[in-house]
């Protein structure tokens, strides 16, 4: 059973499983989400508790077994969080997983409660992993995505009385506030509860916002490809600084820059040459967000412009292994924010 994260108060309203399991890469959503199962579980007479950790292959499975069959003489019912921060248990785990998922399914003195990284589709295509699904619920927590943080905060500040002001400038201030934190959620709860604690329940200004928040944003170098697709220049710019203030390998920044105007070019070509598009993206493992972006830009690039493009990001990375080039900036960063605005140039909406 699989339940939407924004749906899960209205699931333990009715009822309560013996088995959740907790996928995804955002550490607040997934906190907030357990949180909520253990307070509610509490409620209702889980009053004891044993933390599991699976790290290394040496992991004794046998304890988790041996603490879910002996109950405490003090307590009704019994919480087993169980923590697997690799994502792989194992082949030993993979056996004790499903054992443990059909043992809680029939067991309503323990509540199993499994967190989990971000899974791929081969563990998710695993028996173990259909064995929680099969006899628990599953939550998958993702990421909230840029386009998406400014209506986030919004109800996350609403969840304490607060609002931005209408109009332009509340919009304004929202945009702000989400350029500050972007990549980091929970900075960005951290920065919501210090506006609580700052100003009275109400209205907010976009200078009690710009006074406040701190400029706690973290770049993903893999984000930065999408904010250069869709032509956000002032993004890219912003993602470029934080990148370099954080130390991320130049070679990875160009090698990300570079793999977009290689598959841009491999994609323009083959459907140049009348093979159907949504094949060609499927072949070069263009999915999801990105694969609608290439859908946009492709059909404005000109061979010359990606033959342009190409170049540049060649000549880049001679830069960037310690080469001096005419025309170019000598430093490094300088050299990649000239070649991911030219890309992002190229690929703005006409």
């Amino acid at each position: 059973m699989q339940i939407a994260p924004a749906r899960l108060q209205e699931h333990l309203n009715k009822d309560l499983r013996s088995l959740y399991t907790l996928h995804g890469d955002e550490p607040l959503l997934q906190q907030e989400a357990a949180d909520l199962i253990r307070q509610t579980a509490r409620s209702r007479g889980y009053t004891e508790r044993h933390v599991f950790t699976v790290a290394g292959a040496h992991f004794n499975w046998g304890e988790v077994h041996a603490a879910g069959a002996s109950m405490s003489l003090f307590a009704d019912k019994l919480i087993l969080d169980l923590r697997i921060p690799s994502g792989k248990p194992g082949k030993e785990g993979s056996v004790a997983l499903q054992q443990l998922a059909e043992s809680t399914a029939s067991n309503d003195a323990v509540l199993l409660l499994v967190l989990l990284p971000r899974l791929d589709k081969t563990a998710k295509s695993s028996g173990w992993y259909s064995a929680l699904e099969a006899n628990g619920a599953t939550l998958q927590l993702d990421p909230v995505e840029r386009a998406a943080l400014p209506a986030w905060i919004a109800q996350r500040l609403d969840q304490q009385q607060q609002r931005v002001r209408e109009g332009e400038e509340g919009q304004r201030s929202l945009q702000f506030f989400a350029d500050r934190v972007e990549g980091n959620l929970l900075a960005a709860h951290q920065e919501i509860q210090k506006l609580g604690l700052l100003y009275e329940p109400g209205e907010l200004s976009f200078e009690q916002i710009e006074r406040a928040v701190l400029n706690v944003a973290r770049y993903d170098v893999f984000k930065l490809g999408e904010a250069v697709l869709a032509g956000q220049h002032l993004r890219v710019q912003r993602m470029m600084d934080g990148l370099q203030a954080e130390g991320v390998a130049e070679v990875l920044v160009h090698y990300t820059l570079a793999e977009d105007i290689r598959s841009l070019k491999r994609v323009k070509d083959a459907v140049s040459a009348g093979r159907p598009l949504p094949q060609v993206l499927r072949e070069q493992r263009v999915w999801g967000h990105k694969e609608r972006l290439f859908e946009r830009v492709l059909p404005q690039l000109t061979p010359a412009v990606t033959n342009r493009l190409l170049q540049s990001a060649h000549q880049v990375d001679g830069i960037v292994k310690g080469m001096k080039l005419p025309a170019w900036p000598t430093d490094n960063w300088q050299a990649l924010l000239r070649l991911a605005l030219m890309f992002s140039k190229a690929c703005s909406p006409r």
